[in-house]
């Protein structure tokens, strides 16, 4: 069963059937913490084979809609998805060993007040992604 508390009922008020596969799928998500499509996939099919990767990206954009998961990119390959059920975040992504470190918004509170005061815009943080260098990795000469 998913530990999305809220999970059943929001599938039930918007019209959707709860199916063993959006169960299997969003528990995937949970479980891999930050996983793309394929990876949700793999993991789906230690548990079915009945399922395939275009259910899986209908079932992740369902679930998005109705905010049980969230997307980032963090590369320049398929999105990114985690559950809403772990804390508002936002990621580093090291360029060179791809270290996907979250972040709390709150690390984030100076730009975003200034964003909004100098040009009335309201960052979504969730979908916040920078990309870096870490401190454990060499800087690329440019």
């Amino acid at each position: 069963m998913t530990e999305h508390p809220d999970f059943k009922a929001k599938l039930r008020d918007r019209g959707f059937r709860l199916t063993p596969q959006r169960e299997l799928i969003l528990r995937a998500v949970e479980e891999l913490g930050h996983a793309t499509p394929d990876e949700v996939l793999a993991a789906v099919h230690r548990e079915s084979a009945a399922v395939n990767i275009s259910t899986v990206y209908r079932t992740l954009e369902v679930l998005e809609e109705l905010g049980l998961v969230r997307h980032a990119h963090l590369s320049d390959r398929a999105p990114t998805y985690h559950s809403t059920t772990d804390h508002e975040h936002f990621h580093l992504v090291c360029r060179s060993c791809h270290k996907v470190t979250s972040v709390d918004p709150d690390e984030a509170q100076d730009l975003l007040a200034r964003l909004r005061a100098d040009h009335g815009f309201v960052a979504d943080v969730g979908h916040l992604t920078v990309f870096g260098t870490c401190v454990e990795c060499p800087e690329e000469e440019n």
